[in-house]
């Protein structure tokens, strides 16, 4: 992503990847089916989804791809990005909306990737 930034960027955007949400307890079972938890509720300050889009933001941004992109302002949409499109006025992006959440063997595929 990072070299994909540099070669993309036209000044001030801020780039968000659109990658996959996973849930902590798969996680935990894809680490191993036979580990005990004990949940002990959220706590003070603690945050259950992480935002990456806010719907502040929504007026700036625009989707490319695999990408989404924050500009500093709406007046450059159309300037730097022509072929972009623009997301939804409503439109806000975080770990909990995510159209794409890993499962407990694709989590288990991506661990093995690190376990070498």
């Amino acid at each position: 992503m990072v070299l994909w930034s540099i070669k993309n960027s036209k000044g001030g955007e801020i780039f968000v990847p659109k990658l996959p949400s996973f849930r902590v307890t798969d996680l935990i079972n894809a680490m191993s089916a036979n580990v005990k938890t004990k949940i002990i509720g959220i706590r003070p300050g603690e945050k259950i989804h992480e935002d990456m889009i806010t719907n502040a933001d929504a007026q700036n941004t625009i989707d490319l791809g695999r990408y989404f992109a924050i500009l500093p302002d709406s007046q450059q949409l159309n300037k730097k990005y022509p072929k972009a499109k623009r997301v939804k006025n409503n439109f806000y992006y975080n770990s909990g909306n995510n159209e794409k959440f890993l499962s407990v063997p694709e989590l288990r595929k991506e661990i093995l990737k690190f376990k070498r």
